[in-house]
């Protein structure tokens, strides 16, 4: 069997996407492998497609529970035989998973890292046939990766251990230069064939909608009524965020449902099949939920919080779509999110081993840049597309791509220079005098009130006393983050925030520099066409349900609503030409094709009889 014929019979598809081919050969030919692709490109086929026609078994190791048990669902419901090896699996099970595994049971296996060392696993490797080793999520093995997991680091010693060495592949979503040379150090890949595909995914929309203190949930409300009976994500960057979000939509009979690391094991594993199986459309997580969900009919990303760093936020915001149909990735930007992130990295480097201080601090100020560049797109009043890509490597075309907020809602930009100043003069005027310059007393002064403490202080004869009355206290905030997004000025504290001018802003100060604001559009509609779905797709649906139900796997294994839309559109009436619609291979055919053609032969009777 050639490469494209395994395609077709075991994928589904007749030709390769980008970049799938060039590694797919190269893999063949025994050369070793880098693959960075975004979320959604089909990583995948390009090491389980050379796993079919490689003499041996492939060993792919993988970070999550719930990835594996997906990848391998997929796998066998497209008829080639794979297993994997983590803790859910008692130790009989794994025993028996090995034994078969000796007798050639499979092509692929699938394994935690942590499992690498154990004596079990390397009696077994030492004495199989081992063809390939594939690192999924490779960037977790780089320090300088937002997903580092120090057991990636075995990988390389497995390896060694081996009679053999196998030919090496890793692949990734996100991997900035640096983190690209540690993949091919630390797994000591020989003269990689190295493939870095486009991360522009053009089926997804991407949008920020500035929210004013307090009406973060009302915007989301407003966003979910669009996606009505869709499925999909809603990050927030805490656990008490998600317990709050996820409560308020049960609240309101949505059947929404959580994940983040304060869940049992049990009730994390629980809540993620309710949402892989459909039972529950909306996930409300953290960042621990998502790496390798293989789900691909997720519609909607929504970011109730601005990310960390813009890696985080594509990789998440990519979970989207994966099936290639229109999508929309939402972030609703609120100022007090850059200062709880800004608090989330500090606390995170205080309790970082202190035995490798020098790391610890040079990884803050690494995050810290991030997370400015992070605040910068949800500024952005240009392309968010081009901004995203750039930032990837990438020189997109054009000035606007037609599929984001900024293109399709208008942006103006505001000179908030005088204002600035102001401000700053403020916390400068307060200093002088002595004092600590904390957050309200400097917004008193500003507004012009005369609070108790000003009073006594007598700070009302400042010549900044009343000099921004006009503006609400929200606004204060956004302009006080906005200086702090471009380095002008300092926040020490969260319970009682105090205000430091810093050396950059003297430019500033003195009319050397402007400061230009975003001003916010209308709230953002998003893209109307991820709503839009064909009548007769939801008696697909409810035939593929049906399918799901008896093979006991999530829906989306069965097939993608990509799949569906084509069912819908080619209507197939024979065999060879249901093998036409895109995600239909010959295991699928062979199992499901009676009932497809039947569904779609009813389709057609609906269409005659209206």
């Amino acid at each position: 069997m050639d490469k494209y014929t395994a395609l077709q019979t075991y994928f589904g598809h007749d030709t390769f996407r980008e970049g799938q081919e060039t590694l797919v050969d190269a893999l063949l030919s025994g050369r070793d492998a880098l693959g960075i692709m975004p979320t959604g490109a089909g990583k995948s086929v390009c090491y389980q497609l050379p796993a079919l026609l490689l003499e041996g078994v492939t060993l792919v190791i993988s970070p999550l529970i719930a990835l594996m048990e997906d990848q391998v669902s997929a796998l066998v419901q497209n008829g080639i035989p794979a297993a994997y090896l983590n803790s859910s699996l008692s130790a009989g099970q794994q025993a028996e998973v090995l034994r078969r595994a000796q007798r050639g049971a499979y092509r692929l296996i699938y394994v935690a890292p942590e499992r690498l060392l154990t004596e079990r696993f390397l009696t077994f490797a030492r004495a199989a046939p081992i063809a390939m080793v594939t690192v999924d999520e490779a960037h977790c093995i780089s320090q300088w990766g937002q997903d580092f997991r120090p057991s990636y680091l075995d990988i390389q010693t497995l390896i060694d251990a081996l009679p053999t060495r196998p030919v090496v592949s890793a692949f990734t979503a996100t991997a900035t230069k640096q983190v690209q040379q540690d993949i091919i150090r630390l797994l000591n890949l020989r003269q990689p064939c190295l493939v870095r595909t486009s991360f522009d995914r053009k089926n997804l929309f991407f949008g920020v909608q500035a929210v004013a203190k307090g009406e973060k949930e009302d915007a989301m409300l407003g966003f979910l009524a669009r996606h009505k009976g869709e499925s999909g994500i809603i990050y927030c960057i805490s656990r008490k965020a998600v317990e709050e979000v996820c409560l308020t939509l049960q609240n309101l009979g949505l059947p929404a449902t959580r994940y983040h690391a304060g869940l049992t094991r049990e009730e994390r594993q629980q809540n993620q099949t309710e949402f892989l199986y459909d039972r529950a459309a909306i996930m409300v997580a953290t960042n621990a939920f998502g790496m390798g969900i293989d789900k691909s009919n997720v519609s909607f990303v929504l970011h109730y919080n601005m990310p960390a760093n813009l890696e985080n936020y594509y990789q998440e915001a990519g979970r989207a779509g994966r099936d290639g149909t229109p999508a929309e990735c939402m972030l609703l930007f609120g100022r007090g999110d850059i200062l709880t992130n800004k608090f989330l990295l500090a606390r995170n480097r205080d309790e970082t081993d202190t035995a490798d201080a020098e790391t610890a601090d040079l990884l803050y100020r690494r995050n810290l840049s991030k997370l400015n560049r992070m605040a910068d797109y949800c500024g952005a009043t240009h392309c968010l597309r081009k901004d995203l890509l750039t930032y990837f490597g990438e020189t997109p075309e054009g000035d606007s791509c037609g599929n984001c907020s900024c293109c399709l809602n208008g942006y103006r930009t505001v000179d908030r220079t005088v204002e600035a100043q102001k401000l700053l003069s403020c916390v400068l005027r307060i200093r002088q005098r002595g004092y600590r310059p904390a957050q309200p007393l400097v917004w008193d002064c500003l507004r012009g009130i005369c609070s108790e403490t000003v009073m006594q202080l007598r700070l009302s004869d400042l010549s900044t006393f009343g000099l921004l009355r006009e503006l609400r206290e929200e606004e204060l905030d956004a302009l006080r983050d906005v200086l702090v997004t471009y380095g002008y000025l300092s926040v020490e504290g969260t319970v009682l925030p105090v205000l430091t001018v810093t050396e950059r802003a003297r430019g500033l100060l003195q009319g050397q520099r402007t400061l230009s604001v975003r001003v916010p559009p209308d709230p953002v509609q998003g893209q109307p066409a991820a709503a839009v779905r064909p009548k007769q797709l939801q008696a697909l649906k409810a035939v593929r349900a049906r399918l799901a139900k008896r093979a006991g796997v999530p829906a989306f294994v069965i097939c993608s609503d990509a799949t569906l839309i084509d069912l819908c559109a080619r209507r197939p009436r024979t065999r060879a030409e249901l093998l036409r619609v895109k995600g239909i291979g010959t295991a699928k055919a062979d199992k499901y094709g009676p009932e497809l053609l039947a569904a779609v032969r009813q389709l057609e009777q609906g269409s005659a009889s209206t």
